[in-house]
């Protein structure tokens, strides 16, 4: 692996919390898949495109850009050993040629100047250690006028997943979970944070809009509550309560989430995001700037 920056979410994306996303690729996606559309259409692939998947994780949305560009290519790139191995043997089964998958951190990886002509990320772009810094390094990756575009996730009371966490508060300590800024899942919640970030990369023609998904956590209240809180987060809370707290709040998710059964059995809860567009100045350097 090349250079690695973000040393905790490399051991992390190495460890327990990858091999989880790993083995449930296809649960994340029924979560995720909602926003594939919107990402990819924002970006413009088509054709003979050149895209770069930023956390692309078990490589859905990278397999999904090269499909849309044949005669283009899609380079995935994560932390994560374990998915990246998934993904490649997704790609490998579904005969997808034009598409590859390299390990490395987007903050420090050297990626050739001008190598691509859009950057994509599907909830892949929040736990940088210094987002100026990563976008910036994404952005000498693009080519003049190329094409920045991910989703990340709104402000939590707009998550019914996040509003299902949070309402454990008396039973696990929940704490400041969901607040914008903090690192983590919702760094990138303030719509405001977002453009100064972007702005100071070097991107401009910046564009932050709402979309909304449904995402199937599980079939059955249950189910779906064991998925739940066997995510990062809710391993975590679960880890700094006793056997007694677990109970309840595993008994009290339970009973929130029927709430959200479908007529068919599957718990689907609202995600709201912000699908973020951003250009590569065509400057007549073709270098963008990274502004103090």
């Amino acid at each position: 692996m090349q250079d690695i920056v973000n040393t905790e979410q490399a051991a992390a994306w190495n460890g327990p919390e990858g091999a989880h996303w790993a083995r449930n690729q296809d649960r994340w996606n029924a979560v995720n898949e909602g926003f594939n559309e919107p990402l990819l259409d924002a970006a413009g692939i088509t054709g003979d495109r050149r895209t770069l998947d930023l956390g692309c994780g078990s490589g859905q949305t990278t397999r999904l850009a090269a499909l849309r560009a044949p005669q283009g290519r899609a380079l995935g790139l994560d932390l994560s050993g374990p998915m990246l191995a998934e993904a490649r043997a997704r790609a490998e089964r579904e005969g997808i040629a034009n598409v590859s998958f390299t390990q490395g951190d987007a903050q420090a990886y050297p990626f050739e100047a001008a190598a691509f002509d859009a950057a994509i990320s599907r909830f892949g772009v929040m736990f940088f250690a210094d987002p100026v810094a990563a976008f910036a390094n994404v952005a000498r990756a693009l080519r003049p006028g190329g094409r920045l575009a991910f989703v990340c996730p709104a402000d939590a009371a707009l998550n019914e997943w996040a509003a299902a966490v949070a309402s454990l508060r008396d039973f696990l300590p929940v704490g400041g979970f969901g607040q914008p800024g903090l690192p983590g899942m919702f760094s990138l919640a303030d719509p405001e944070h977002i453009r100064d970030v972007l702005t100071r990369a070097g991107l401009n023609d910046i564009t932050v809009n709402q979309v909304q998904a449904h995402g199937v956590w599980g079939h059955g209240a249950e189910d779906a509550s064991e998925f739940l809180l066997g995510t990062g987060p809710g391993r975590h809370l679960l880890e700094h309560a006793d056997r007694t707290a677990q109970a309840r709040a595993r008994c009290a998710l339970t009973d929130h989430l029927h709430d959200h059964e479908a007529a068919d059995g599957t718990v689907r809860l609202a995600s709201t995001s912000w699908l973020v567009t951003a250009d590569r100045p065509a400057n007549p350097s073709g270098r963008p700037w990274l502004r103090p």
